[in-house]
């Protein structure tokens, strides 16, 4: 075990199993952050299933139930917060429940985060972001 994973198991805790059964879509075209969360999340018991532009994501979307949304903003064909908008639109015209949507971004102003807001999104994050981080945001 590394040093980092013992460290973020001492400071969060055993996160073997602690999101057991949460269906999680994540967005994002980068296959280095993609890999990333894959092994944030390896022993969580989170379901993870990677699309990697906005256009998937709403399919994917419609297709499926999702716990949560992990949404990068900067991708092909279609970017984070166009999607978003698709999706609370589809909720709305669906009386579908809102599904959490966390932005995952580099970029980090005052005005990254409203656009996030203003989109639809629940909450975001600023790559890179550590585990604990990535945790604490998905329990919620």
């Amino acid at each position: 075990m590394s040093e980092t994973t013992q460290n973020v198991d001492a400071e969060f805790g055993e996160t073997s199993g602690i999101l057991d059964g949460l269906k999680i879509l994540v967005a994002e075209d980068n296959k280095t952050n993609q890999l990333v969360v894959k092994k944030m999340l390896k022993l969580t018991g989170a379901n993870l299933h990677f699309v990697s532009n906005g256009l998937q994501a709403f399919e994917a979307y419609k297709s499926g139930e999702w716990d949560l949304i992990l949404m990068d903003l900067s991708m092909p064909v279609l970017g984070g917060l166009e999607a978003t908008r698709m999706i609370r639109n589809y909720e709305k015209e669906t009386q579908y429940p809102a599904c959490r949507i966390i932005a995952l971004t580099a970029n980090a102003q005052p005005s990254d985060a409203e656009a996030c807001l203003s989109a639809g999104m629940n909450s975001f994050m600023t790559k890179p972001f550590r585990k604990a981080e990535l945790l604490a945001k998905v329990q919620v």
